[in-house]
C-alpha cells in the first residue's frame, strides 16, 4: 500500500481531547454510508407497509408505538416486524464476519461460506437439534460451538506451514466439504419430521421467525459488533502484512485471534437463526469497498450492505414469488453461485495479468 495514496491520508480526522482516540471520515464513505441508510430505510418501509394485508406509514408507526387496532398490531409487531428485524441483524453479521475474513486473508475469497465456518456452525446446531432436541439458546450455542471447533481445526491445519490466504481457503474448502457430508448424515439418523425439519433449516429460511429469533441474533450483533468496529484499525494495519503491523505497534498474533473469534461468533449466531444463507458474507464486504473505494476493510459500510441484501432479498422474495413460500437462501445461493463464477474468473485474470 503505498503511504502517498489520498484515499489513506484523505479525509476529516476526529480526535478526543487528549489524542487517544481518532477517527477518519473519508467524503465517499460517508455519503455511501448515508445512501445505505437512506435505501434501507426504503426497504423497511416497503416491508412494513406491503403485503397480502397493506398498511399506510402511519399505522405502522401507531403499532410500532402501541397505538394501533387489534389487526395492525398483530400484522406488525407479530408477523412482520421480527422477521425483519431478524434479516437486518443477520445480514449486517453476515456481512461484518466476510468483510473481517476477507481482510485477515487478503483473498475475495475469503469467506465464512467458503471456508468452512458456515458449515461447521450447521453442524454444530444440527447436533443440537436432531439430536439433543434443544431450544433456541441451545441451538445457538451448538453453533458457536461448531463454529469455533471448525475454525480451529482450519487455523492448526494451516499454521505448521504459515498462515497465508491461499492456502487457509483451500484447507478451508476441504473442511467444509467434510462438514457438508457429516451433515448429510446427522440428516439420516433423524426422524422422518425432524428429517425434514433439518433439511428445511438447512436451506436457510426467516420464514416464521419471531421475537425469540430476533433476540437472540440481535444481543449478540449488539455485542460483536462494536468490539469488530473497535478492532477496525488493527484490522487495516494486519491487513498491510505482519511485518507493517508489528512495525505499526500492533500485536498481530492477537489481534488476529480477536477478530477471527469475532467472525466465527457472528456467522454462528447468524446461522443458528435462520440455518446457512449463502452470498450476503461473500459479496457484501467487496460492494461495500468498491463502493467506498476504500483500502480498508469499510465494516460499517458492509454492515449495511449486508442488511440491505438480506432484507431486500427476504422482500423480493416475499412479494415475488407470493403465495409460493420461497426460503431467502434459495434466491441469495443462486445469485451467490453466479457471483461466485463471476469472481473466480476476475481473480483468475488478475493473476494472469
Amino acid at each position: 500500500m503505498d503511504a502517498a495514496d489520498p484515499r489513506v491520508v484523505s479525509g476529516l480526522v476526529i480526535r478526543t481531547r487528549r489524542g487517544r482516540l481518532s477517527l477518519r471520515l473519508q467524503g465517499r464513505a460517508v455519503a455511501v454510508t448515508t445512501t445505505l441508510l437512506a435505501v434501507l430505510t426504503v426497504v423497511m418501509g416497503i416491508t412494513l407497509t406491503t403485503g397480502d394485508f397493506e398498511l399506510s406509514v402511519a399505522e405502522v408507526l401507531q403499532a410500532l408505538f402501541g397505538d394501533a387496532s387489534g389487526a395492525a398490531d398483530f400484522i406488525v409487531n407479530t408477523l412482520r416486524m421480527p422477521r425483519l428485524t431478524t434479516a437486518l441483524c443477520v445480514g449486517a453479521a453476515l456481512a461484518v464476519s466476510g468483510a473481517i475474513l476477507q481482510s485477515l486473508t487478503r483473498n475475495a475469497l475469503g469467506s465464512p461460506d467458503i471456508i468452512g465456518f458456515t458449515n461447521g456452525s450447521a453442524t454444530g446446531a444440527l447436533v443440537v437439534i436432531v439430536m439433543l432436541h434443544g431450544s433456541m439458546t441451545q441451538i445457538a450455542l451448538g453453533a458457536l460451538i461448531g463454529g469455533l471447533a471448525t475454525a480451529a481445526a482450519v487455523y492448526l491445519l494451516v499454521l505448521g506451514r504459515g498462515l497465508q490466504g491461499f492456502r487457509l481457503i483451500v484447507i478451508g474448502i476441504g473442511v467444509s466439504a467434510l462438514l457438508l457430508a457429516l451433515n448429510s448424515y446427522l440428516i439420516t439418523r433423524a426422524s422422518w419430521q425432524e428429517a425434514l425439519e433439518a433439511q428445511a433449516w438447512l436451506i436457510g429460511s426467516l420464514g416464521n421467525r419471531g421475537w425469540d429469533h430476533a433476540a437472540a441474533v440481535g444481543i449478540a450483533v449488539a455485542i460483536l459488533l462494536p468490539l469488530a468496529f473497535l478492532l477496525a484499525r488493527r484490522l487495516s494495519m494486519v491487513e498491510m502484512g505482519d511485518d507493517t503491523a508489528m512495525a505499526l505497534g500492533v500485536d498481530v498474533a492477537r489481534s488476529r485471534t480477536a477478530l477471527l473469534v469475532i467472525s466465527v461468533a457472528l456467522v454462528s449466531f447468524a446461522t443458528a437463526v435462520t440455518g446457512p444463507i449463502w452470498f450476503i458474507a461473500l459479496a457484501a464486504p467487496q460492494l461495500a469497498r468498491r463502493l467506498t473505494r476504500s483500502s480498508g476493510p469499510a465494516l460499517v459500510p458492509a454492515a449495511l450492505m449486508g442488511a440491505v441484501l438480506l432484507a431486500g432479498s427476504d422482500l423480493a422474495v416475499q412479494r415475488v414469488f407470493s403465495p409460493v413460500l420461497l426460503p431467502v437462501g434459495t434466491a441469495t445461493g443462486t445469485i451467490g453461485g453466479l457471483y461466485l463464477i463471476w469472481l473466480l474468473v476476475t481473480e483468475s485474470r488478475k493473476s494472469r495479468a
